[in-house]
């Protein structure tokens, strides 16, 4: 079912507040953050805020912010990880004058500027230990000592903090301390990773591409289908942030031309599809090849529906057997067999069908067709003569 239709909440609210939020999209996973943060927003609790590196976990500190009693006034957002440890504290906590060489003036650190509003420490894992023990106090007393003074300074704010390292065990390692830990983690929010919620990938994509292409002033064509298969079956490691470098990155080099499949490939850091896969190795060469044809699938299954139709639009006799639904999968020995044999012949079967239909698309081009499968040509030469599919016309 539609995760909109689904939610307490119709679809132009849902709309609004994706507008809001910055944070797009229709999966279960995005609708559950939302709503979360609706929750958790007029809360006065402290909120971890866990995922890795690229999955807007800003975007949700703001979020939550703007969600609060506190949304007129700061949100600072400080990068711990950025700081070095040799002023961090002054940074935090301000420092007066003449506290360490170059302090030619009192200054107020963070936690001040962001009185009566939110503070976002981001890459809170990444904070020395001896500020980890400053952090603890504030956030228990709301409270601190600027570098060098010897009067209090009283703070009202509101912790939001992110990490892309499992806090857990950096404790059991005894890089994070425990009670921080607790303290911090009042609430948690996992932000989920983009190849959790790839039906999400159209929606980003079309929005950073609108977006780009209007700001630069660049009259852009869009992206056909098959180049959304192959984005979804790319496991992102970069995340939102990959995603959309890679978008502005197409718009600028492909010079606005409308962006397919084999435009978009040679952009990607690996061709091969589903690559986060394993790859079985104890198995025979043709054996491991019939594996890298079945994840081949998952990218060109589009191509291979525009095909059917083309054909059976011109020819109403031709027909062609439909593919399943596809879905990405661990290769082992059970699994691979079951999932590749099941109803649909055998894998030589399936193999010499992927085969032809690539051949008959690229009119019999055996360099193109070998390009499109991933395969090199003296592989295709071989699978061709196997299956007796010389017949065709090479161009």
């Amino acid at each position: 079912m539609d995760p909109i239709l689904n939610s307490k909440i119709g679809v132009e609210e849902w709309e609004r507040k994706q507008q809001e939020t910055g944070i797009f999209g229709q999966s279960h996973g995005i609708r559950q953050l939302l709503e979360t943060i609706e929750q958790v927003g007029p809360t006065e609790l402290s909120v971890l805020i866990t995922g890795e590196s690229g999955t807007g976990k800003e975007l949700v500190a703001k979020a939550i912010h703007n969600a609060s009693s506190r949304q007129n006034h700061t949100l600072v957002s400080v990068n711990c990880g950025a700081i070095p440890e040799g002023i961090i504290e002054s940074e935090l906590f301000g420092h007066e004058k003449g506290s360490f060489t170059g302090a030619v003036g009192g200054r107020k650190g963070y936690f001040e500027l962001a009185d009566r509003g939110s503070i976002f420490l981001d890459e809170i894992g990444e904070l020395p230990l001896p500020t980890q023990v400053k952090l603890l106090r504030v956030l228990e007393a709301r409270e601190f000592m600027r570098v060098g003074g010897v009067e209090t300074v009283q703070v009202d704010v509101r912790f939001i903090a992110a990490t892309n390292k499992d806090l857990e065990t950096e404790v059991q390692k005894g890089h994070f301390r425990q009670d921080l830990y607790y303290r911090l983690n009042a609430l948690h929010i996992q932000v989920p990773a983009l190849r959790e919620r790839p039906e999400d990938i159209p929606i980003l994509v079309q929005k950073f591409a609108i977006d780009f292409s209007r700001n630069q002033h660049i009259e852009f064509e869009g992206f056909a289908e098959n180049a959304f298969a192959l984005m979804r079956s790319y496991h992102w490691p970069g995340n939102i942030r990959e995603l959309k470098n890679l978008v502005e990155k197409v718009i600028v080099l492909e010079k606005g031309q409308r962006i397919s499949a084999d435009r978009l490939r040679p952009h990607l850091p690996i061709a091969s599809v589903s690559s986060h896969l394993p790859l079985v190795v104890n198995k025979s060469k043709d054996e491991v090849e019939r594996e890298f044809i079945f994840r081949i699938l998952l990218e060109i299954k589009s191509e291979i529906a525009q095909l059917r139709d083309m054909l059976a639009a011109s020819n109403p006799q031709y027909s062609v057997p439909a593919w399943r639904e596809l879905a990405p999968i661990p290769f082992n020995d059970a699994t691979a067999e079951a999932e590749i044999n099941a109803g649909e012949g055998s894998v030589a079967e399936m193999e010499r069908q992927l085969i032809q239909e690539t051949l008959m698309k690229t009119n019999g081009n055996k360099r193109r067709a070998a390009r499109l499968l991933g395969l090199s040509e003296r592989t295709l030469y071989r699978k061709i003569k196997r299956y007796g599919l010389g017949g065709l016309n090479e161009i």
